[in-house]
């Protein structure tokens, strides 16, 4: 179970290192006054550091070297 949880954690980091972040786009209320409605489509953007792809990668690599055989 030790070197599937490895490479999980290998594969995550290099797609984290890739892939730094996404956009996505949400509809929020400006206007909501009885019966007439107003809304606008507001982007929102999550990002993350290209350095948590790189500890998730070391994570990974140690985790799975550190497994042994039975």
């Amino acid at each position: 179970m030790g070197k599937s949880i490895g490479i999980m954690l290998i594969v995550l980091g290099i797609v984290l290192l890739v892939w730094t972040g996404f956009t996505y786009t949400k509809k929020e209320k400006v206007i909501d006054a009885g019966p007439i409605q107003v809304s606008a489509d507001k982007e929102k953007s999550v990002n993350w550091p290209p350095y948590a792809g790189g500890i998730v990668l070391i994570a990974g690599i140690i985790v799975f070297l550190g497994t042994k055989k039975k």
